[in-house]
């Protein structure tokens, strides 16, 4: 029997707050690391998750109270929806649908690679849809809800495997998305528009940049008003949530992060067009950027690593196959099919995080990939709005596809 200690609040930050020291410490002394772009979180948080699962392997359970996570996640979407100007909105709102498209493809290949594997194996179908784009591309929310489905219908039983499945998909989306999109700036000379360096907001003060090396001018005034601005948006997306849920529409399962960014679009667009109030741009990027950081700093220090361990061979070998797939995908299709541009190599990058395992994921891989090369405020457009809410319509569908074929 194992003896549980539980980590409090504060002292979990603390701790998540040190991985990211971590992290930032590493690369600065590992070439490799800092070349291709691996996230500090990934970096810090995975060598805290593997002691933390030596010690489990000692009968020591380590827990965090991780209750602010979750807001986290929340105030850094509502950054996005923040800096989502109809302008913006107005200059790329196609390509969220092309690329929106294109993770749409690559779900059904995901699943066909899946199924296939499943089936030369011995294994039953369904199970090449759970290490496919329910947990890959669905995240451990959709693995869990998925799961409790199957053991209803099915009497599958698939939960730890749903879990273990989207761990190793998180890890794995966070590893291969800098090196595919690094490749791809460095083989075709890729550059940003605005070029790179630490000084954006000097020439363009309404840029969102989402990079740390960032040299933001802010106040203690303006971080108040866009603190209160973005608790608006994750207070309220609660209850737009309720409200929406009340409807009893079961298939309409929208989180609540979607709600904080579209919430956070509607506040900009209409700060900007009544030009009663304008939301500061730099203030908006330095507390996107900490949000985001420490969300994925706690997500990564809690992973239960040994869960992995209890993937059995095949599962694994699946999982691997489907890395590669996804990474193949993203160099070779993503970039081409959205433009070869540098734009288009950061939203490759970011496909590879929400591909194998979340939005924020995406969010951080094309986060440290324009730290180094130059911001790219299309890729963070287009990718967290596919990412966030329309890939779980588009996921939804094609599995129900599956499953009809299959059963």
């Amino acid at each position: 029997m194992n003896t549980t200690i539980q980590i409090n609040e504060l002292e979990s930050l603390l701790i998540a707050i040190i991985v990211l020291f971590l992290g930032y410490f590493i690369n600065t002394k590992v070439t490799v690391l800092r070349k291709y772009n691996i996230p500090e979180p990934i970096v810090g948080g995975l060598i805290v998750a593997v002691i933390i699962a030596l010690i489990h392997q000692q009968g020591i359970d380590i827990t965090f109270k991780l209750s602010i996570k979750d807001t986290l996640m929340q105030m850094f979407f509502a950054t996005v929806g923040l800096a989502a100007s109809y302008k913006l909105l107005a200059q790329g709102g196609s390509r969220v649908f092309l690329f929106l498209g294109l993770a749409t493809v690559f779900i059904i290949i995901q699943n066909a690679v899946g199924v296939t594997l499943s089936t030369l194996l011995g294994l039953d179908p369904i199970i090449g849809l759970i290490v496919g784009s329910i947990t890959l591309s669905g995240g451990h929310g959709t693995g869990a809800a998925w799961a409790q489905s199957f053991a209803a219908d099915y009497n599958l039983h698939v939960l730890e495997l749903s879990m273990a499945s989207a761990t190793f998909g998180l890890v794995m989306g966070g590893i291969i998305g800098g090196p595919v999109a690094q490749r791809l700036i460095n083989k075709h000379k890729l550059k940003s528009s605005f070029g790179d360096g630490e000084h954006h907001h000097i020439e363009h003060p309404d840029l969102i940049t989402y990079s740390d090396k960032e040299e933001d001018r802010i106040t203690s005034k303006n971080t108040i008003e866009v603190l209160f601005i973005l608790l608006i948006c994750v207070a309220g997306a609660a209850h737009v949530k309720e409200l929406v849920d009340s409807f009893g529409i079961s298939w309409l399962r929208i989180p609540d992060f979607v709600y904080a960014l579209f919430i956070g679009v509607f506040i900009t667009n209409i700060s900007e067009t009544t030009k009663v109030y304008k939301i500061n741009s730099e203030t908006v990027d330095a507390l996107g950027t900490i949000s985001l950081s420490l969300f994925l700093a706690m997500a990564l220090m809690s992973l239960k690593l040994w869960e992995l361990l209890e993937l059995a061979l095949p599962m694994l070998m699946i999982l691997t196959v489907q890395t590669v797939v996804l990474a193949a995908f993203a160099y070779f299709v993503t970039f081409r099919v959205m433009g070869k541009t540098y734009d288009a190599a950061v939203i490759a990058g970011g496909h590879c995080g929400f591909g194998m395992g979340a939005t924020p994921t995406a969010v951080m891989n094309m986060g440290s990939l324009v730290s180094r090369n130059g911001p790219s405020p299309q890729a963070f457009m287009v990718v967290p709005i596919v990412g966030a809410f329309f890939i779980d319509i588009a996921n939804l569908v094609v599995l129900q596809g599956y499953l009809s074929f299959i059963q």
